[in-house]
């Protein structure tokens, strides 16, 4: 919320009038602002839409594996492939492997279950995919605006979305304005599409606002940290994608690595490190580095150098954390919502189609002349659609993992691999949780501290120089947007409770218990090295650090990503 004194000083606020106001410049975002366009063409109407994106351009704050399902993106633009969409390499074989410290056991291809085959996707640069998903919306007619971060949620005198205001610029780090200070905009709507991604900030404060997730299990993330390699020509093996379970997570902690080939000599790899773990001394980055020591991931990397590298939180609740996806005056879509499908390690098919839903709900609200309404008519459309069919399939994927890696590798095994089989496409049972990931956390001295190995440099590094190569950049001179609702909770929890967590569970070292001038240990906050990953909103014990947008442009810039 903007401080009074800054309107009063400053304002009113600039104020632009859209039809369709769309937050985030992802896939789930794009997709609504193309298929908005679309159907205005064919109706020979005019609809105005803006998409609003805090990186310095599009897919510059895109982190994805990934392997994508094109399904969504045929719907979308059918002739996608002649207009050069990057989807440049298709999956060309499968390894499921199960590693110990020193083996990997692959699971054989005829014992694979249904949501590890990847026959007909796309090994992709998901930020390369965005980028040109901006190009074609752009070519429509939309006006996509990079740098530019939407920093409030603007309502009217009846409690409806009316639109967002985008972040001020030039303040310092008092929270006072300096000599560059700008007042943000307003950008009201008819409509409003949040597609943030996982955790956003503000579809984080639209569920609370409407209470979207009464009666909906407590959503659920892991983590993803990633690196993109270039590999000798030698060791290449275009199209190829790894699996992994087990080594070097414990049985009772859900964790798991990708190793995908691209074109060019490039390897994209990385661990996920479900957020309800137990352990407060498990460091996911470390534990990431760690898996690339064993025989079976090495020897795809060995000779190669790591040209990049980023982190981000990823949303895996599936269709029973599913918030309502509608409320006045606007939606949610994409992992806004919650919609990635963590059995199958993909989510850029189910953010295209929400989008287009949404969008499709939302044309023909304007065409019928309301506004401000609930476009009921989105998640009516998602009931029925093949995406809901599939997460339906698989909404039991994470509530089995919680019970530990055996009975959740059994249990996949039966849902996606014997009852299809059998003819049974969707269990007949279903599990619900009751917990968020943050209550997972236990006391410090439950367990014995875990001694990681020291980087090598070559294989393995360590956090700031990882960050380097993320191309991380944000103002020195703004206020931290790493905010604390209770400034002692660090020490008096967090520290004496489960021996600082946050300087383990941040894979950017933001975090810093540091010895203070009087001897004792304070917190820094190092927040010029967020990557914008959204772990510490999730994670910390207490859900005392807010994640608040920084100044539009501020961030990563991945590349190749």
């Amino acid at each position: 919320m903007t401080p009074p004194h800054l309107i009063e000083q400053y304002g009113p606020r600039e104020a632009m009038d859209y039809d369709v106001v769309i937050v985030g410049a992802g896939p789930a975002g794009l997709a609504t602002a193309i298929r908005l366009k679309q159907l205005a063409q064919a109706a020979g109407s005019e609809v105005s839409v803006a998409v609003l994106e805090k990186g310095s351009e599009a897919g510059a704050h895109i982190l994805s594996g990934a392997v994508m399902d094109p399904r969504a993106l045929t719907e979308l633009l059918p002739d996608w492939q002649a207009q050069g969409a990057p989807l440049h390499q298709s999956v060309t074989g499968d390894d499921v492997l199960f590693l110990t410290a020193e083996a990997a056991h692959r699971t054989p291809d005829w014992l694979v279950p249904r949501n590890f085959h990847n026959h007909g996707c796309y090994v992709v640069a998901l930020g390369s995919v965005v980028k040109w998903l901006a190009e074609q919306a752009e070519g429509l007619g939309v006006e996509v605006f990079p740098g530019f971060a939407a920093a409030e949620v603007l309502y009217d005198g009846q409690g409806a979305v009316r639109g967002v205001a985008t972040g001020h610029v030039g303040l310092g780090k008092d929270g006072e304005p300096t000599a560059e200070f700008q007042l943000g905009m307003e950008l009201n709507a008819r409509y409003t599409i949040f597609a943030e991604g996982a955790r956003g900030h503000l579809g984080k404060q639209l569920i609370a606002k409407y209470r979207l997730d009464e009666g909906r299990d407590p959503q659920s993330h892991a983590l993803g940290i990633k690196e993109l390699w270039e590999v000798p020509p030698q060791k290449a093996q275009p199209g190829r994608v790894v699996h992994t379970a087990g080594w070097p997570m414990q049985p009772d902690t859900y964790g798991g690595g990708f190793l995908y080939h691209l074109e060019g000599n490039r390897v994209t790899l990385g661990f996920v490190t479900g957020l309800d773990y137990a352990n407060p001394w498990l460091s996911p980055f470390e534990e990431m580095q760690r898996w690339k020591t064993h025989p079976a991931i090495r020897a795809h990397l060995e000779g190669g150098r790591r040209i990049g590298y980023g982190a981000r939180a990823i949303v895996a609740g599936g269709l029973l954390s599913l918030p309502k996806l509608v409320f006045p005056g606007g939606a949610l879509v994409g992992c806004d919502a919650g919609t990635l499908n963590a059995a199958r390690i993909k989510g850029s098919h189910a953010a295209l189609k929400t989008g287009m839903l949404a969008a499709e709900a939302a044309f023909e609200a304007l065409r019928a002349g309301r506004s401000h309404d609930e476009l009921a008519a989105y998640p009516e459309a998602f009931g029925k659609s093949w995406l809901h069919e599939e997460l339906h399939a698989s909404r039991n994927f994470k509530a089995w993992f919680k019970k530990g890696l055996r009975v959740g590798a059994l249990m996949t095994g039966v849902e996606q691999w014997l009852l299809p089989k059998l003819g049974v496409n969707t269990p007949p049972w279903t599990l619900r949780r009751d917990r968020p990931d943050h209550f997972a956390l236990r006391p410090a001295g439950e367990f014995a501290p875990i001694a990681y190995p020291k980087p090598d440099g070559q294989l393995t590094f360590d956090r700031l120089s990882s960050v380097f190569i993320s191309n991380t950049n944000h103002g020195e001179d703004q206020p931290s947007h790493l905010r604390l609702k209770d400034a002692r909770a660090p020490l008096a929890v967090n520290l004496a409770t489960y021996a600082g967590p946050e300087a383990r569970y941040c894979p950017a070292g933001v975090y810093e218990f540091v010895k203070a001038e009087d001897g004792d240990e304070r917190l820094q906050v190092n927040a010029q090295n967020c990557l914008h990953c959204k772990t510490c909103d999730i994670k910390d014990p207490g859900q005392n650090i807010t994640w608040v947008t920084p100044e539009g442009g501020g961030g990563p810039n991945y590349a190749g990503m």
